[in-house]
């Protein structure tokens, strides 16, 4: 696993580890090779230019693509199936108003994914995405604690009535890199509390 904070990457490979798992921690910053995030972030893309476009390709786009050329040909070379998962947003489906790009470079994520699975499927490699909305991570976790009335008025146009967790996300993972997923490939799952319906 990566993150381009080592203490917290060392920490979830630890938490792994003490579960009796295997893990490596790595850190790095493989999505944001030559961008750097602006504070333009939700001005009209039309009035920026591709040094703020960046931010959001590299990290949303480019990210999974050197992720996923790192291990391919080891995956081919040991003959065993393999699992690649990439988590995208349900912005790849709807699109995002003041976040085009980040939409796009989700949606063009999925696509490349797509393409994996139909190339790699003969090696007994599947690849699929995990698309995902409001989750309650630590930062999003403070930002609603403080205002709650905006978290209840956000939640009361979902289905399911609560910010996603983590966890949520982790057994969709959990599913797709198991053997009982081995028959799935070049598909997107919704993990998002009925955000978006579709089939």
């Amino acid at each position: 696993m990566s993150d381009f904070q080592a203490d917290r990457v060392e920490a979830v490979a630890e938490e792994v580890r003490a579960a009796g798992g295997t893990a490596l921690a790595y850190q790095c910053n493989v999505g944001n090779i030559g961008a750097t995030p602006t504070d333009n972030a939700r001005a009209p893309f039309w009035t920026t230019g591709p040094a703020d476009w960046n931010s959001f390709i590299g990290v949303n786009f480019y990210w999974v693509i050197n992720a996923t050329s790192a291990v391919i040909a080891g995956l081919i070379e040991r003959q065993a199936p393999g699992r690649i998962i990439t988590i995208i947003s349900e912005a790849a489906h709807f699109g995002d108003s003041e976040l085009e790009i980040y939409a796009g470079a989700k949606a063009g994520a999925a696509g490349f994914l797509r393409g994996c699975a139909r190339t790699l499927g003969r090696h007994g490699i599947t690849a699929n995405c995990i698309a995902i909305a409001f989750t309650a991570t630590p930062d999003v976790r403070k930002k609603y604690e403080a205002d709650p009335e905006r978290l209840k008025k956000m939640m009361s146009r979902r289905i399911v009535r609560r910010p996603g967790e983590p966890t949520d996300i982790a057994n969709m993972a959990l599913f797709l890199s198991s053997d009982a997923s081995e028959w799935i490939t070049g598909q997107t799952y919704s993990v998002s509390g009925g955000f978006h319906l579709g089939v």
